[in-house]
């Protein structure tokens, strides 16, 4: 039988504490700033005022204002995740667990409209390479595959079927996200929205 490594992680070096250390405060001051003023009414020089460090530094943790929004944006959605797949493995029904899983993530893109509606647009039109918008795409395949495994639970649909599926159910999600129609809808009505079009692919 292998042996399994089960020593604590080793801690982090000094260096290493810094750079998080200034990371944790960078994600903490546009947070902030994000949240109180809109992404479009703040600069990169007030948020990094705000985290007490220089622009030189802060282009080092994210190259451009858009990459900010991402940053903030990605620590939220990964939350928001987390809280939908643990909801959604107590829905027994397949449209529920789906809402479970969709609910959080509607809560968190709306928590600042303006905010919200720009990240989905910076992951659609954004350069893939940048660290934070791949980071941002590999969390939406984190919500597809969780879609996924709900789809799959009673094992009457094909596992390529479920992947397209769980694809649409996203892309109707988003769209639901950016429409000019929702722009003074509650995240309830959003969802209800969602549910439906989600009813209707499932039927």
């Amino acid at each position: 039988m292998p042996l399994t490594d089960s020593s604590p992680a080793a801690p982090l070096g000094r260096r290493e504490r810094n750079k998080q250390q200034k990371l944790d405060r960078i994600t903490a001051a546009a947070t902030e700033l994000f949240s109180r003023r809109g992404v479009d009414e703040v600069t990169t020089q007030q948020i990094a005022d705000a985290a007490d460090i220089g622009t030189g530094t802060l282009f080092l943790y994210a190259r451009s204002k858009s990459e900010l929004l991402l940053l903030v944006q990605n620590t939220h959605y990964a939350e928001a995740i987390e809280e939908g797949v643990a909801a959604a493995a107590a829905c027994p029904e397949p449209l529920d667990a789906i809402l479970a899983i969709v609910e959080p993530i509607v809560e968190c893109n709306r928590r600042q409209v303006d905010n919200g509606r720009t990240y989905l647009r910076e992951l659609v039109f954004g350069d893939p390479e940048e660290p934070h918008h791949r980071a941002g795409l590999e969390l939406i395949q984190q919500a597809d595959d969780a879609v996924v495994d709900v789809l799959l639970r009673d094992g009457s649909l094909p596992a390529g079927d479920a992947v397209l599926l769980a694809r649409t159910i996203s892309a109707a999600m988003f769209v639901s996200l950016a429409s000019p129609l929702h722009l003074r809808s509650t995240d309830a009505e959003i969802c209800a929205d969602i549910r439906e079009q989600v009813r209707v692919l499932l039927r």
